[in-house]
């Protein structure tokens, strides 16, 4: 999943950015309320964290705003601010659930994963299949032709985005944004390292590849021989 943190409190943004991470989502921070609302509007997530008390927007107002213009993506708000009167005003700001500070991170995850749940199938499939290559996206389990096959979380996340675009060429610039957050080139190997380690243990012991090569424009995912 493509998280957006909208959260000014560094250490507790970088607490919840590891936490993700290791279980394989790909979450983006944003350290106020205005360029919180401004990536919210510019690129698509699965869910948002949205702090309650922000700087140049709080975050009540950035959430109210993305709802009027018929933002729908599921909403956390979390706040130091626990009292059923805060509560409600932050539901009918937008929020889809309410979590009160200090919180723990496994039930703020598993509260992630619910509203992700949630969403329209034409919004997320929760299960991803590719010929014999299917990924459970609530419990990371992934197997080909029955058998579980063990991925790091950074392979899961690019194993994610693949199947998500099965069919479709996929480019290194696209990888470094949705799967390493980067919008650079860092001029390294990372993209070929994880392809072949991600290749080896979906493709190796399997009669078909289903990981292609495509020289010059970057990978594809699908039942067939590539470029």
């Amino acid at each position: 999943m493509k998280i957006l943190i909208i959260e000014d409190d560094l250490e507790a943004a970088n607490y919840l950015i590891k936490g993700f991470k290791e279980c394989g989502h790909n979450p983006v921070h944003a350290a106020n309320g205005l360029d919180g609302l401004h990536m919210a509007q510019s690129a698509k997530y699965d869910v948002l964290i949205v702090d309650r008390m922000l700087p140049k927007m709080d975050g009540l107002t950035a959430l109210s705003q993305l709802r009027e213009e018929g933002d729908d993506t599921p909403a956390i708000i979390l706040s130091a601010l626990g009292q059923v009167d805060d509560r409600v005003k932050g539901l009918r700001s937008g929020g889809d659930d309410y979590l009160t500070k200090p919180y723990a991170f496994s039930e703020l995850l598993a509260r992630v994963e619910v509203l992700a749940k949630r969403r329209k199938p034409e919004d997320q499939e929760m299960n991803l299949k590719v010929a014999g290559l299917e990924l459970d996206r609530l419990s990371h389990e992934v197997t080909r032709d029955g058998k579980k096959l063990l991925l790091q979380p950074r392979e899961y996340r690019l194993l994610e985005y693949l199947m998500q675009n099965a069919g479709r060429v996929v480019t290194r610039t696209m990888l470094l944004e949705e799967v390493w957050d980067y919008h650079f080139d860092p001029q390294t190997n990372v993209i070929d390292v994880h392809i072949s380690r991600l290749r080896s243990k979906i493709d190796k012991d399997f009669e078909i590849a289903l990981l292609h090569t495509i020289r010059g424009s970057g990978y594809v995912l699908r039942n067939g021989e590539g470029g």
